[in-house]
């Protein structure tokens, strides 16, 4: 049923918001569909059936298709921060208010449930120009539209948009007023999780980093010009056959391997990362050294023993693979090896070693003992 003929909906004012009207004009998947109700009270829309979701400005699920309608509203800078707003959601507020609020112009587009473009600040124009686009000066009250504003690119940058010049000047404004350092960890990381997800990844970095915000929220990733430009490099880069769903883990640990241990988990409490964040992080770092270590001195069995008890190896196998595919992507012949060496440690089970009579610490230095000899034999003759 469509929202001109629902009965829910009957006599309302609605107005199809955001993403929705945005992506399907560039041709782009439409994923979520959100709704602006004019000239109507909370209690109207609870007596006609939607279940109310907002805890900081009113938000109601539709009975049936449970998709998003909110009151038009405007928001009144109170504080610092992205939370620093008051809400005013009442009949009186326009759906030119409620749309004067938002970031972007393309962002800021409306349409009726028939389709017919509401579009007051300029934004079907700044779509078909490729310009990402600041509403008002306002932009400057919400620090998280830095980030924002940098992701939208990440997922546009191959179609050829932009960040207009003027809005750019504002994000370097908000970079060096302060107040992003107001932004909660969960706020950026939530922005940066999903910018790793979008199709130009490394677009996000590079605007935080030339608007100066990256030097704020990620410091360590902006002290070396070369070593961040490296970084991005690899975003691309990534193991075979890894699942959907472990891409931005993947994206992330790329991203920071190159940091030193303190390095990265400063960066990784200050975003309050995921533990498998953190701990995929730490395997792509102890992979990288393990590399950099063989280029300089060569390959030994005593190299191989120490990474694999480094990742964890011996009780999660399943780390193995992914990394050795990572490997390949700059060094096959050493991947080679290392697969080589690990199926045949692999094979050293405990379990054997006990029915041998080995116990207690006896049994865990000979199970170490024979994995190394297993790992020595499969390097000195690779055909084993």
């Amino acid at each position: 049923m469509s929202a001109s003929d629902d009965r829910h909906l009957e006599g309302l004012e609605v107005y199809r918001v955001g993403g929705a009207v945005r992506d399907a004009r560039l041709g782009w998947p439409v994923k979520d569909t959100d709704w602006v109700v004019v000239g109507t009270t909370a209690e109207e829309m609870q007596r006609r059936g939607f279940k109310p979701v907002g805890r900081d400005f009113p938000v109601f699920l539709h009975p049936v298709s449970h998709e998003e309608f909110a009151l038009a509203r405007t928001e009144r800078k109170s504080g610092h921060g992205y939370t620093g707003f008051v809400v005013h959601a009442s009949p009186e507020v326009t759906l030119e208010d409620d749309l004067a609020r938002r970031d972007l112009t393309i962002n800021a587009m409306a349409e009726t449930p028939e389709g017919a473009l509401v579009d007051p600040y300029g934004g079907l124009a700044d779509l078909e120009a490729r310009r990402l686009r600041h509403v008002s000066p306002a932009f400057v009250e919400d620090p998280l539209r830095v980030l924002r504003t940098a992701r939208f690119l990440a997922r546009y940058a191959g179609l050829g948009f932009v960040i207009a010049e003027e809005t750019r000047t504002l994000m370097r404004s908000l970079a060096a007023s302060g107040e992003l350092e107001h932004l909660v960890a969960e706020r950026v990381w939530t922005e940066t999780e999903k910018a790793l997800s979008e199709p130009w990844p490394e677009v996000y970095f590079q605007v935080l980093a030339a608007c100066g915000a990256l030097a704020v929220l990620m410091p360590e990733l902006a002290e070396d010009d070369a070593d961040l430009d490296a970084a991005l490099g690899r975003l691309h880069r990534l193991p075979e056959d890894i699942e959907a769903e472990a891409q931005v883990r993947w994206r992330w640990a790329r991203l920071v391997e190159h940091l030193g241990d303190d390095e990265r988990g400063t960066l990784s409490e200050r975003l309050r990362l995921p533990r498998a964040h953190r701990e995929l992080a730490t395997q792509a770092a102890r992979t990288r050294a393990l590399c950099r270590r063989v280029a300089t001195n060569g390959l030994c069995g005593a190299q191989v023993m120490r990474w694999l008890d480094g990742i964890d190896a011996w009780r999660r196998g399943d780390r193995v693979a992914p990394l050795i595919s990572l490997v390949s992507l700059d060094a096959p012949s050493l991947a080679e090896d290392l697969a080589l060496a690990w199926r045949l440690a692999a094979q050293i089970l405990p379990k054997a070693l006990v029915a041998e009579g080995y116990q207690g610490r006896e049994l865990g230095e000979e199970l170490a003992r024979r994995r190394w000899e297993a790992i020595e034999g499969a390097l000195a003759d690779p055909g084993a």
